[in-house]
């Protein structure tokens, strides 16, 4: 894998790790990454709201600090959390970026991966519109492996987890339903 970016790709996606294809809605729930640390993975998680449901706007408007506690609820156990992702893949393939890539989402929580903590640090973390209990799009599998491809031509991506990985016992997503063969063929062609 050369650690240039061709010109196309390089037209994709900005020098902070801005993809332009994206709808851009910044979080201010991010900050600096550690100097000189590489961005080798990207952590896969699923997200609804409210749980089991999707559409509408609960997901950016969390990720924006803006979520209303009183319009469902189980948004008052989210009052005052305060966390982002850089991606949000949405049912029918939209693409939707909080925060650039060469900053540090906080999507992680308390996590490790290959001996390191602290996984935030070093990684992309992507949200897919779904939930355990469902089965996700094609569309979402479209869009993440052109996401995934993209990326790569800027950050040295060598691996790929779902936040069950990086946080076993805590987490449980992308769950059951994901289809990750699917998405390792889709690589590969």
């Amino acid at each position: 894998m050369s650690d240039a970016p061709s010109s196309r790709s390089a037209a994709a996606i900005d020098r902070a790790g801005r993809v332009r294809a994206a709808r851009q809605q910044p979080s201010p729930n991010c900050d600096s990454r550690p100097r000189g640390m590489p961005v080798d993975l990207l952590v896969v998680h699923n997200i609804s709201l409210p749980p089991g449901q999707y559409g509408g706007e609960a997901i950016v408007d969390l990720f924006l600090n803006r979520l209303d506690p009183d319009a469902h609820p189980f948004y008052a156990q989210l009052l005052g959390l305060r966390v982002s992702a850089h991606f949000l893949v949405r049912r029918d393939g939209e693409l939707i970026q909080f925060v650039p890539c060469g900053r540090r989402a906080w999507h992680a929580g308390v996590s490790s991966f290959g001996g390191r903590t602290r996984c935030n640090d070093f990684s992309i973390g992507v949200e897919l519109e779904g939930s355990d209990h469902d089965p996700f799009e094609d569309a979402q599998y479209e869009r993440l492996a052109a996401l995934v491809r993209l990326l790569r031509s800027r950050y040295p991506l060598d691996h790929l987890a779902g936040h069950s990985d990086i946080a076993p016992g805590r987490k449980t997503d992308p769950g059951p339903h994901f289809d990750w063969p699917r998405l390792h063929a889709a690589l590969a062609g």
